[in-house]
């Protein structure tokens, strides 16, 4: 998707025709962008205030509220959330009968510092007819601890909205650094990863775009899409087996074998385990 920074209704409206178009395709389970409602590069703390919204009675979470009722369908979508006089770059989680949670960006990037708050909501994982559903935006993925304290909660899949950029030191057609560490996670912790990038460039800032949901094995399975054009990558997936196929053989169970008595189970976080 290409966000057009500042103009939230055209945002919304376009997403909900791209939601459309989705559920149209088969899919129950939708991820759209970082920051899908408003776009991304602002260039003051009153700019990006000004476009934030309450979650989930704001009119962007109210629209995509309506759409999943509409549709039964389950959507993670990035909003810019405004709570009091503070900010957020969070997502909002939405079911057939509503609104589920919210997640926030817990690793600010760049000028972000300078309008959201870190996100104190911690990694929480979310109990769904689907499954269990974590989320991480962007720049969490490149901390690995962000997919292991949901794994290690149960969840069957993460769903990253995002607004990823080009790397130094990426040669010319290689594929997203962030597509290699979602399909790294996905394999070490035995979980889907449903990445759902935006393309274009917003006040000189070029996006990399390459969407893609990754296998619990580490292979994609559908994706990665281009860099330059709006596409709906989908893929009919089992969230079940990312539980059962932790077993790699009749020793190895990826989490499991964690030597929890040289560190902490849950990283020091304060949260109990779920099943895994």
């Amino acid at each position: 998707m290409e966000p057009r920074l500042g103009d939230t209704a055209a945002n919304v409206a376009h997403s909900l025709d791209l939601i459309a178009k989705a559920a149209d395709g088969g899919a129950t389970l939708i991820v759209l962008p970082e920051l899908a409602n408003t776009g991304y590069v602002f260039e003051t703390r009153a700019e990006a205030f000004a476009l934030a919204e309450t979650i989930p009675d704001g009119p962007t979470s109210t629209a995509w509220i309506e759409i999943a009722a509409a549709r039964g369908l389950h959507i993670v979508a990035g909003i810019t959330e405004r709570e009091g006089n503070a900010l957020y770059n969070s997502a909002v989680v939405i079911g057939p009968e509503g609104y589920i949670g919210t997640y926030r960006k817990m690793h600010l990037w760049g000028n972000e510092h300078l309008f959201f708050e870190p996100g104190n909501n911690g990694f929480p994982v979310f109990q769904t007819a689907l499954g269990r559903i974590g989320v991480a935006i962007c720049y969490d993925g490149w901390f690995p601890e962000t997919y292991r304290l949901q794994a290690l909660q149960g969840a069957d899949i993460v769903c990253v909205p995002t607004n990823w950029v080009p790397i130094p030191g990426q040669a010319e057609g290689r594929e997203a650094m962030a597509n290699i560490l979602a399909m790294a996670a996905a394999h070490s912790n035995s979980l889907y990863i449903a990445c759902a990038d935006r393309i274009g460039t917003e006040r000189g800032q070029p996006f990399e775009g390459q969407s893609l949901i990754v296998g619990h094995t580490g292979w994609p399975a559908a994706g990665p899409a281009s860099r330059d054009a709006e596409e709906i990558v989908s893929a009919e997936i089992d969230l079940g087996a990312a539980r059962r196929d932790r077993n790699w053989n009749a020793f190895n169970q990826v989490l499991r074998d964690r030597r929890t008595d040289v560190y902490a189970e849950m990283l020091g976080a304060d949260i109990p385990r779920g099943w895994y």
